[in-house]
């Protein structure tokens, strides 16, 4: 058997959406720097941030899709991601680390990170070679930077 490296993806991506379309409700999965990982259901308070900021972002912009077409959107589509920290072990790594990575190397304008941990609101932005030039901690008003649209 050989061994697994640390950039040899577990599976490709459409490998991943097979397998998530068949993972039953209670059950989800996530795909991050190549290998498949199953998260918790997440808790109310965390529901309850995804609500609010739902809710703010229809208010400005009631034009554009909250979350894409179906449970996955081509990165071309996507303008900002946003992911609410989680209460588990592996969140710094995964939230702070590899899936803003992914998003900048998709070249995706904005990833916008809640942190609940650190009480504060990280929006990061101008992806290159796979990472965030600009990333800015806010409290109280955020600006989301303005990004024009990405299709041609």
């Amino acid at each position: 058997m050989t061994p697994r490296t640390e950039q040899q993806p577990q599976m490709s991506v459409e490998e991943f959406e097979e397998l998530e379309r068949h993972a039953p409700e209670t059950v989800r999965l996530e795909f991050i720097s190549g290998k498949v990982q199953v998260k918790g259901v997440t808790d109310g308070n965390h529901d309850t941030i995804t609500a609010w900021l739902q809710r703010l972002c229809m208010q400005h912009r009631p034009e554009l899709w909250l979350y894409g077409h179906g449970d996955w959107s081509d990165a071309d589509d996507v303008l900002m991601v946003v992911e609410v920290t989680s209460h588990d072990s592996d969140t710094h790594q995964r939230d702070r680390v590899e899936k803003p990575g992914g998003c900048a190397a998709a070249g995706i304008p904005v990833y916008l990170l809640i942190d609940r941990d650190e009480a504060s609101v990280i929006v990061f932005n101008q992806p290159e070679d796979g990472r965030y030039l600009h990333w800015e901690g806010v409290r109280g008003l955020i600006r989301v930077p303005t990004v024009p649209s990405r299709r041609q």
